[in-house]
């Protein structure tokens, strides 16, 4: 049996495959926490995020496979685990389409993420310079990340205030409007 690291293939993918299963199960049982009474707390804002309302409209037109592919991306998971507690997606669909997602993200974490972070470790053992390069990549790679993030938020905003009548600002009001 292969190895990774010091630890044998399979015992990583069972150990990867709990973890997704517990942390995605967790984030549908609070979704559905919350849907039974959460709106009311400080969590509406988040709730009314653009990245919830997409992942809610997503499993409200997909469904189970949105669940299954959502395993496959970066930053949504979350999202869509959430959106099918909210929308209190039935158990019977629910747990099939969290199993295959979870047996996926498994393989994928439990190949191609430890050997990457084996390579990682390999490197940083062998040179200081390499963990330092290491660390200056991970930290631009977060940075740009967050950058992205922020970007497509205020970009998000500004659309929503163009396409809000409420929302945009009175002729002659703001900074540049004269105070009598």
């Amino acid at each position: 049996m292969e190895r990774i690291g010091s630890l044998p293939f399979m015992w990583a993918y069972l150990a990867l495959f709990v973890i997704v299963m517990l942390r995605s199960n967790a984030t549908y049982w609070a979704g559905r926490g919350i849907a039974a009474g959460g709106r009311k707390t400080r969590l509406q804002r988040y709730l009314d995020s653009p990245s919830v309302a997409r992942a809610e409209k997503a499993v409200a037109r997909w469904g189970a496979p949105a669940v299954s592919v959502s395993f496959l991306t970066i930053g949504v998971q979350t999202a869509v685990n959430l959106a099918a507690g909210l929308g209190r997606m039935p158990l019977r669909r629910y747990v099939p389409a969290t199993v295959a997602g979870a047996f996926a993200w498994a393989a994928i974490y439990a190949t191609i993420g430890l050997a990457a972070f084996d390579a990682a470790v390999a490197a940083a053992a062998g040179s200081p310079l390499s963990l330092l390069i290491l660390v200056i990549l991970a930290g631009a790679a977060t940075l740009g990340i967050h950058l992205f993030r922020v970007s497509r938020r205020r970009r998000l905003d500004r659309a929503a205030v163009a396409g809000c009548p409420a929302l945009k600002p009175e002729p002659g009001s703001g900074p540049s409007a004269t105070q009598p």
